[in-house]
């Protein structure tokens, strides 16, 4: 059975390798929301090029009815339209249900939460942009926080495509699960498939868990994840329509005739 790694035990693993991260640097600069500039100084820091920003204070300026607090090992912060989770670690920031792709992590440093401040603009329905001329970091809002996930999700392909995931990559890690959940959207965009995440699954002969029977498990949380981000358009496979275990079938028609995009854990990805 697949363990579940609890938020707090995330934090904790961040705590202790922070130090040693060498894809963050400290950025001076401003935090700027819709024309006013946040003082005290907002934290702000460089990861793999994205610059990052304690979460919070960006909040408060949009809904000054935010309130935040502690729950099971994460913040939680609510305004009116508005519950937004933050998970010290995690790779995805969860707005009112939807699950908001966050690749270098959750960021605590120095007490604070960071996160991109472009993902954090998606959460809160505004814009943010890095403006060179003031090295500032600017945010404008929109006309309301992100819309819910009960909304934005189709029911039926999150339902399968949560479920093709567990059954393929249940035992891989969300960038592994992603990559699956994108070959099943690859192919339906594709002419040559069926146009559904239904019809990909079940089309004869493609997936091993439609005949076992294994499709029909419940799915983990974290393969529930890796859908809503599959669905939210995050991907870490390119353009793949194929994938394979190569220790499973090391001379597969895809290894032979297909362009290797990726291989993330125990699968090869092919265009």
């Amino acid at each position: 059975m697949q363990k579940r790694v609890s938020c707090l035990a995330l934090g904790l693993a961040l705590f202790l390798t922070l130090s040693a991260h060498a894809a963050a640097a400290e950025r001076s600069a401003n935090v700027v929301v819709d024309g006013k500039t946040l003082e005290p100084t907002v934290a702000t820091e460089v990861v793999n090029q994205n610059t990052y920003v304690s979460y919070f204070p960006v909040v408060h300026a949009m809904y000054p009815d935010a309130t935040a607090s502690w729950e099971n090992g994460q913040s939680v912060t609510r305004a009116s339209g508005l519950t937004l989770s933050v998970c010290p670690g995690a790779k995805y920031i969860v707005a009112n249900g939807r699950y908001l792709y966050v690749p270098d992590g959750v960021r605590n440093s120095n007490g604070n939460m960071m996160v991109p401040a472009r993902v954090l603009a998606q959460a809160l329905g505004g814009k943010a942009w890095w403006d060179e001329n003031t090295q500032s970091v600017k945010f404008q809002s929109g006309t309301g926080p992100i819309q819910s996930g009960d909304t934005f999700y189709n029911g039926d392909d999150l339902y399968w495509l949560s479920r093709i995931i567990y059954a393929e990559s249940g035992n891989q890690s969300l960038e592994g699960k992603i990559a699956v959940g994108n070959v099943i959207l690859n192919r339906v965009a594709d002419s040559r498939f069926p146009n559904t995440v239904k019809g990909v699954i079940f089309q004869k002969n493609q997936f091993t868990p439609v005949s076992n029977g294994s499709i029909y498990r419940t799915p983990s949380n974290e393969s529930i994840a890796a859908a809503k981000l599959c669905l939210e358009g995050t991907n870490t496979a390119g353009n793949s329509l194929y994938f394979v275990n190569p220790r499973v079938s090391p001379n597969s028609w895809a290894s032979r005739n297909r362009p290797r995009v990726a291989t993330i854990g125990a699968h090869a990805f092919f265009a």
